[in-house]
């Protein structure tokens, strides 16, 4: 039941670094977590993408 997404970041568009799994049953929304942006050199929020 475990898939793979990719994390995007929300203030910088386009910027797809992370690769991480989820469980679809556990958590059926979009995923959003507290990443660092190598790019902005600061932490930032990532959110799920197909």
């Amino acid at each position: 039941m475990r898939v793979n997404i990719i994390l995007e970041n929300t203030e910088l568009k386009g910027e797809r670094v992370y690769l991480t799994e989820k469980n679809r049953r556990n958590n059926p929304d979009r995923l959003e977590l507290k990443k660092y942006s190598p790019k902005l050199r600061k932490v930032c929020v990532f959110k799920e993408v197909k």
